[in-house]
């Protein structure tokens, strides 16, 4: 089962495919979110919202906590046993709740399950072995190191090679492009991806 996050960051303008999906809205992305997508739980303290979300919350947090509302909301999915989550309305808005959100993408890939991070114009996830990016043939990228030093053991179907190790505060890994529909990434650590969804 996919779990959906919706955060309350830059409103996603394109569809969410919800089917079969375990959808949880944090906060005042009920906003945005109430009429685009199905909702199945609203979590968080509802100080940013003007009004009662639907369905009513189980609990209201306190406004003073110290966890995010996205925080307990992706502990909350993690729980259910997702096997992937699509996080929205993650970029945009404060920059240190963007960063907080990179880290909840970080967070789903220690506990084994894939986090995308998806905007208008932007995939960001975190992987690490063999990273496989055929699927985004034609796309603009770039690959960061995320926590420690990445090491780069071998790479295919790219425009660009990389050094053999990307450290913590380099950008060495910014803007590359995928040139194959086998195209993928071989590394240890773990590095944050993200891809461009407009032109090359």
């Amino acid at each position: 089962m996919k779990g959906i996050l919706l955060l309350n960051g830059q409103p996603y303008g394109g569809k969410i495919d919800a089917d079969g999906a375990l959808v949880y809205c944090c906060d005042g992305a009920y906003a945005w979110a109430k009429d685009k997508v199905r909702i199945d739980k609203n979590i968080g303290d509802f100080d940013s919202l003007k009004e009662t979300p639907f369905p009513p919350p189980e609990e209201i947090y306190p406004a003073e906590k110290n966890f995010t509302d996205g925080e307990i909301a992706l502990s909350k999915l993690l729980e259910a046993g997702v096997s992937g989550i699509e996080i929205y309305g993650g970029n945009g808005g404060r920059e240190d709740h963007f960063l907080g959100n990179l880290h909840l993408v970080h967070r789903a890939h220690e506990a084994g399950v894939k986090c995308v991070m998806i905007s208008e114009n932007s995939e960001i996830f975190a992987g690490d072995g063999v990273i496989s990016l055929g699927q985004y043939k034609g796309r603009t990228f770039s690959v960061l190191p995320f926590g420690g030093t990445l090491h780069i053991i071998e790479s295919a179907g790219l425009k660009y090679s990389y050094p053999e190790r990307i450290s913590y505060g380099e950008c060495r890994g910014i803007s590359n492009i995928c040139e194959s529909g086998t195209a993928y990434l071989k590394v240890e650590g773990v590095a944050l991806v993200i891809i461009n969804r407009g032109e090359v």
